[in-house]
Order: structure tokens, then sequence, then C-alpha cells
């Protein structure tokens, strides 16, 4: 099991330059998990391909369905202790630590593109990008 960031979701969903490379991470480990944040976080991505008209509304309800199918019970809460703590350690976003936090919390690692968070928390990362 690894935790995966909205943006790798969107990457597997959304074809990108990137979309190969989740392909890849998906065939190496379908286990994904995610905080329950992440629906906002995807819902964002895709409420910007509908408002420049690059998707149809039908098409972002079936690409939430579908992400919300494959973390089906593998969304989970973290508590705000361990959010601000990993907060007061770092120059992360709190939605950022949550990925962190259910990283610890699972005993795994977060897949992420984010390089201010690998270089913060780089026990707890997988660069998704590559060094």
């Amino acid at each position: 099991m690894i935790v995966v960031d909205s943006n790798i979701l969107a990457y597997l969903y959304l074809p990108s330059d990137h979309t190969a490379k989740a392909e890849a991470l998906f065939k190496k480990d379908s286990e994904w998990a995610a905080p329950l944040l992440w629906r906002s976080e995807f819902r964002n991505i895709l409420a910007g391909y509908l408002r420049r008209g690059t998707l149809s509304f039908e098409q972002v309800i079936a690409l939430q369905s579908e992400a919300e199918g494959l973390l089906a019970g593998a969304e989970f809460e973290v508590d705000s202790y361990g959010v601000l703590e990993l907060v007061s350690k770092s120059e992360c976003s709190t939605y950022d630590c949550e990925f962190i936090c259910l990283a610890i919390k699972l005993n795994t690692k977060l897949a992420t593109a984010d390089k201010k968070l690998i270089r913060a928390f780089p026990e707890y990362t997988i660069s998704f990008l590559g060094s």
C-alpha cells in the first residue's frame, strides 16, 4: 500500500506527460490510499478542466466516480494533532501534511511530485518524477 496525493490521481485519470508514470506506479502497487481531503482536491482539479471546457460535466462526474471507486475503503481521516505537528516541523501546508500524516499512520510512503514535501519529509515520501 502507498499513499498517493491528488495530483498522482489526476495523472492517472487525466491525460498528461505523467500519465504513463502514474499507470506504471499503479501496476507496481495498486493498493492506493489517501486522506479524505483528496476528494476536494481532485474535484478542484476536475473543476478547472470543466471551466476551461476541456471536459464536460458528464466526464468530470464519471472521473470523480471512477477515482472514488479506486479509493473505496482506502480513504482515511487523519488527526489534527499529527497534521499540525508536521506543519510545525516544515513549511508545508496543512493540506500537504495530511498526506504525510496518513503515510506515517499506515507505515508506508507518500508518492508525490511535490518537491517541497519531498525535501521536508524524505523519509516518508517517494519521488514520483524521480530525482
